[in-house]
């Protein structure tokens, strides 16, 4: 009796674990949606949502390294017109979650270019937030 009731035990918080994990990544596919509509709408406070204001983006345009703030990038992502959202396409491929700190890998298949970007977020008064972004591009 003493085994059953702790093998219940163990499945019923082992259950409620999955779930909370599942709710974690259901909040962080959220913020990853703002990152991406963000940047097709040329959104500047759907980036804000998604972003710490002291967030990095670090990777790679063609040969050249750079390491761009947040608020530069937003600027620049910000400018010009609404970009057509059946040109571009934006997945998110994976979410880890450990503890209030979480790593989501994305695939962005836009216009005559491929990026692959690791978003490194952490959980900020309740929230999601991503605090850094590493990309990979590749043009098509």
């Amino acid at each position: 009796m003493k085994y059953l009731f702790a093998t219940c035990l163990f499945l019923f918080s082992l259950q409620a674990f999955c779930q909370s994990e599942e709710l974690e990544k259901e909040a962080i596919a959220v913020t990853v949606q703002l990152y991406f509509d963000g940047m097709v709408q040329r959104d500047k406070g759907k980036l804000e949502e998604a972003f710490i204001p002291e967030a990095r983006l670090i990777g790679y345009r063609g040969e050249n390294f750079t390491v761009t703030t947040f608020e530069d990038w937003a600027m620049g992502t910000a400018k010009g017109e609404k970009r057509d959202p059946s040109k571009y396409k934006n997945m998110l491929l994976e979410i880890e979650v450990k503890g209030n700190t979480a790593l989501a890998k994305t695939e962005l298949l836009w216009p005559g270019i491929y990026y692959f970007d690791f978003l490194t977020l952490v959980k900020k008064d309740g929230q999601w937030k991503i605090v850094h972004k590493t990309w990979y591009e590749e043009k098509r």
